[in-house]
């Protein structure tokens, strides 16, 4: 049997872990710092789960260089895919907050005038928007239509138009149709399925130089940590943990204050319900997880504390942080890219080179004329080799090298030379 040292895993998520961090985090299972108890059986309630939380959150801002003064770090449940619903309800609920204000301004305390203008707003002006690039933003619009109403979700931008009914491409920016005013624009920076990228923040969402522009919510749950990213660009940026910052099990929001109070107060669930609008659960409710430093009910620790030594070690790794960490992401991109594009006979990368993700390699192998034959073969090769997880996602097959910060510098130069190698052979 393989040990942990001979295998580098290239799965999509759950990701790999440092080694050090699983080291430490299985000694702190059975009795953390000396306390007799172990870390996943102290209460969460605790001044020692606070400060793990505090820790982490702190660590965070610090390695992506964003204010904590201007944004909250949010430790949820649910995934990436609870997020896609919790978007819906906070921004949408923040827009019918804006749109109450402006009209009791207005109308003064006429409340049965304030409902009615405030219920033709929703049916005239209320929008959402969505930029479909794959299969994970394909989700979350579908998720938005379902919870509001196909009428209120407008669709940006769909990248199958431009690719013979596939994604692969981003739509030129000049192409995207956004609505007015809407009351958050959305895209995933990432496509884990798909592997495609954003290769930099879109300059029609950018704000002007007064801070003004669209409220941009992304996900990121798969290139988090990995390159610098204009936080300040956001209002909301969320991602789930299991790929670049730790174990399964922990949702991350990184949200700008003026969303939350004194700043802003959410709607009403008996307004909502006038409204004809969805009212959110509690628990996805950003302002009350914030307001309990996200220990409204019982978040798994265990978590907090592995996302925690995963941010430490990248710290202590790369002095210049983030900007490390993304001269290494692309330096093993490169290479496997490289091997790749140097054997156009026998390999096929899916996405155009424009928006070529990074974190995520999604490729063909085409020798033979065989297909699905030759990459059963490539993977049996690369598995005896310790080159694991290296198959493409159900959906649309093939062979995917997730690049995440877990694999080492080696480990692509191995897949790498593996990638010539099989080229070469008979």
């Amino acid at each position: 049997m393989p040990s942990r040292a001979d295998i580098t895993y290239f799965g999509a998520g759950p990701a790999a872990l440092p080694t050090d961090v699983l080291e430490a985090a299985s000694k702190a299972l059975l009795d953390y710092n000396g306390t007799g108890l172990g870390i996943a059986e102290h209460s969460h309630r605790s001044e020692l789960a606070t400060n793990i939380i505090n820790e982490a959150k702190a660590d965070l801002a610090n390695y992506l260089e964003f204010s904590p003064e201007n944004y909250e770090v949010i430790f949820m449940q649910a995934g990436g895919t609870g997020e896609f619903a919790a978007s819906v309800y906070n921004l949408v609920g923040a827009w019918v907050s804006r749109q109450h204000a402006a009209l009791e301004k207005e109308l003064g305390d006429d409340e049965e005038a304030i409902l009615a203008a405030l219920r033709k707003k929703v049916e005239t002006e209320l929008k959402v928007d969505y930029i479909v690039t794959g299969g994970w933003s394909l989700k979350a619009y579908q998720e938005a239509q379902r919870l509001l109403g196909p009428e209120y979700v407008n669709l940006v931008a769909d990248a199958r138009t431009i690719n013979d009914g596939k994604f692969g491409k981003i739509p030129d920016e000049s192409t995207w149709k956004l609505s007015k005013d809407a009351a958050y624009v959305y895209f995933c920076d990432n496509e884990t399925v798909d592997g495609v990228e954003f290769p930099a923040f879109p300059s029609v969402l950018t704000p002007d130089a007064n801070g003004n522009g669209p409220i941009v919510v992304a996900d990121m749950s798969s290139n988090i940590l990995s390159r610098r990213i204009p936080v300040n660009n956001y209002s909301l940026i969320f991602f789930g943990a299991q790929k670049n910052l730790g174990s399964t099990g922990v949702t991350v929001a990184i949200l700008k204050k003026s969303f939350l109070p004194p700043h802003a107060v959410q709607p009403s669930a008996p307004l909502l319900r006038k409204l004809g609008l969805p009212i959110p659960p509690i628990i996805l409710q950003y302002e009350i997880v914030a307001k309990n430093n996200s220990l409204y009910n019982t978040l798994s620790i265990f978590d907090v504390y592995i996302a925690g030594q995963v941010l430490k070690k990248l710290l202590n790794t790369y002095p210049d942080k983030v900007d490390g960490q993304q001269a290494v992401a692309e330096k093993k991109a490169s290479l496997i890219y490289g091997a790749l594009e140097a054997h156009p006979d026998v390999y096929r990368i899916i996405p155009d080179k424009t928006v070529r993700s990074k974190m995520n390699i999604c490729f063909r192998v085409t020798k033979n004329g065989d297909t699905d034959e030759t990459e059963k073969s490539f993977l049996k090769a690369a598995t005896v080799l310790g080159l694991t997880g290296l198959k493409g996602h159900r959906s649309v097959g093939g062979i995917r090298a997730s690049n995440y910060n877990s694999i080492p510098l080696e480990g692509a130069e191995k897949l790498a030379k593996f990638i010539h190698d099989f080229a070469k052979a008979s």
